[in-house]
């Protein structure tokens, strides 16, 4: 394989991999941004419900600017940092970069030994390498912070009776960090003890919501905050988000339920061609031997690559509901 063959196999390689990270990215902050905007427009206002929308925009803009706004961050390798924390497996930076090392090598050495290419080997080895950790660490993330929303709502409801017997907020906290099991507990221990070491209540719950980077939990600092400056009722705040926290949670499961069996298509139809030719790659290197040498089927596996990838896309965002 000579280098043009060799440019035209990465080229094909980095745009699928683009492709597959816009796919998946989650929602839009640029969305999500406006629709704070538009919440908040009305903050001059001399109406109640302004001054709290007013006290919403204080609350979002008090929150530390970031360079890397999805993973929460002010460098790469900060980012990542997060990334791992948010799993809750205790991975630092040196084994992720040891197992990224390791998949990328062992790839490598098994597309080398079936097909002798060396070219072909290293450009599947190393988007083995940066894509399958990259892949369970999302995959790690996402159900930490399923398991957090299916708890969040009952540690506020237990907040709130806690709140309604007569006990401080941060006594209360202390009770959620004990009494419930899983991620919600070991995210409420970590702020009641920022807490006793002299962090005020406001730095150490926006610490953890901009470490987590749920949704669901920076409504609970939103509320919180808005309800030290506005005053009234905490018990009864929490109980009404607590409320709207279930809603929400009902609403992803009806969504998910109603698009599983096109999120199912889309996978067979996305991932059937990509199987099929590993498959016969595998059995017979000999019969596909010519998408890796003849410069006119290199073209043509790219192309097709490409058009998959833009139908994958397609199919992912249709798919894609943001809530």
């Amino acid at each position: 394989m000579n280098m043009i063959q060799l440019v035209l196999v990465a080229g094909g390689l980095l745009v699928l991999a683009t492709l597959g990270v816009f796919a998946f990215a989650g929602p839009s902050a640029g969305k999500a941004s406006q629709r704070r905007l538009q919440q908040v427009r009305y903050r001059h206002s001399e109406s109640t419900d302004a001054k709290v929308e007013s006290q919403m925009k204080k609350a979002i803009a008090a929150r530390r600017p970031k360079q890397f706004k999805q993973a929460g961050s002010g460098s790469r390798l900060e980012a990542l940092a997060v990334r791992l924390d948010r799993t809750g497996k205790g991975w630092t930076l040196s084994q992720y970069a040891y197992g990224s090392l390791g998949v990328g090598l062992v790839v490598a050495v098994i597309i080398f030994l079936r097909s002798g290419s060396l070219p072909l080997s290293l450009a599947l080895g190393v988007f083995s390498g940066a894509g399958i950790p990259h892949f369970v660490v999302s995959r790690a993330i996402k159900k930490r912070t399923n398991q957090f929303n299916v708890k969040f709502a009952d540690a506020i409801e237990l907040l709130v009776r806690g709140l309604r017997s007569g006990l401080p907020v941060t006594e209360t906290l202390a009770v959620v960090s004990q009494e419930v099991p899983g991620p919600v507990g070991q995210e409420f221990k970590g702020i009641v003890e920022r807490i006793k070491i002299g962090r005020t209540m406001e730095e150490s719950l926006q610490e953890t919501a901009d470490r987590l980077g749920i949704p669901e939990f920076n409504f609970f600092c939103i509320t919180l905050a808005i309800q030290r400056e506005t005053g009234g009722n905490l018990a009864e705040t929490l109980s009404n988000l607590a409320d709207v926290l279930r809603k929400r949670s009902q609403m992803k499961l009806k969504i998910k339920a109603m698009s599983s069996e096109s999120k199912a298509s889309a996978y067979i139809v996305g991932s059937l061609p990509f199987i099929v030719f590993g498959l016969i790659f595998w059995i017979n290197p000999e019969y596909l031997g010519g998408f890796f040498t003849d410069d006119r089927l290199i073209v043509t596996g790219l192309g097709g690559l490409t058009w998959m990838g833009i139908g994958v896309f397609i199919m992912a965002k249709m798919v894609n509901f943001e809530i």
